[in-house]
């Protein structure tokens, strides 16, 4: 298998918080593809930092940055966006650790992108049987919101993580307000860059939801996760109120 080119401009970072034993196939994969590749490990408790340490020390291309604690999604991502910023990357590609993104995909995502470097690249998810049907549907609601939020700036999915971020817009977003740190952080990043004027660009993407049996593990709990992203939406409606004016003089200019 070639060796990939490593970029001076795109990484792809991968946040990580207990991730279970995908972990390093999910790090494998997205290498196979891209080059430099970074894991921001989020206060893990369950050995992985460890074993993606042993990995970089045997690949120049692989990068660990372990938080001393658990800070959350956005926070992960916001340290390790603001690292490669200090290193001269302009863009990086999240993904997921527990093995739910293809990775086989990131040299299309990243394409778009240095196609197009001042929009953003979206995934849309395309589920299969192993979907939950009750997590299908109920991110319906926050597609819909993070529609009207944007008035239909094209979005698609507000929740798919695997997408490729221009770094420099969202940092700033980010450091100027306390919010996106955790499970809210994607539809919100989405919503305040269509707002400063990142443009997104959608593409289909598949995702995998494993099992307890096939080494699947989610942190995702219904009843404190759905009233996160109802208090983030209470949010960015209020956010919406206030630029509505220029969003409609926006689109309309468009």
């Amino acid at each position: 298998m070639s060796t990939p080119t490593a970029s001076t401009t795109h990484l792809v970072l991968i946040p990580s918080y207990n991730p279970g034993v995908k972990v390093e196939e999910t790090v494998r994969g997205a290498r196979a593809q891209w080059d430099p590749v970074w894991v921001v490990v989020d206060g893990s408790t369950d050995g992985s930092a460890e074993r993606l340490q042993a990995m970089a020390a045997d690949d120049p291309g692989l990068h660990v940055i372990v938080l001393p604690t658990n800070r959350g999604k956005g926070s992960a991502v916001l340290a390790g966006m603001q690292a490669a910023a200090a290193r001269g990357f302009t863009h990086v590609l999240t993904m997921d650790s527990d093995g739910q993104h293809p990775a086989g995909l990131i040299p299309r995502f990243m394409a778009a992108s240095q196609a197009d470097p001042e929009a953003m690249v979206l995934g849309v998810p395309k589920f299969d049987a192993s979907a939950p049907q009750l997590r299908v549907q109920g991110r319906r609601l926050s597609n819909f919101f993070a529609d009207f939020e944007t008035l239909w700036a094209g979005i698609g999915d507000s929740l798919y993580g695997f997408r490729v971020y221009p770094i420099a817009p969202l940092v700033s977003i980010m450091e100027r307000q306390s919010w996106m740190r955790r499970f809210d952080f994607d539809p919100e990043a989405a919503v305040r860059l269509c707002w400063a004027g990142v443009r997104p660009i959608q593409i289909e993407a598949p995702v995998r939801y494993f099992g307890a049996h096939e080494g699947g593990v989610s942190h995702f709990n219904y009843a404190r996760d759905n009233l996160l992203l109802s208090w983030m939406h209470l949010r960015l409606v209020a956010g919406f109120g206030v630029r509505l004016p220029y969003l409609v003089a926006k689109k309309v200019l468009r």
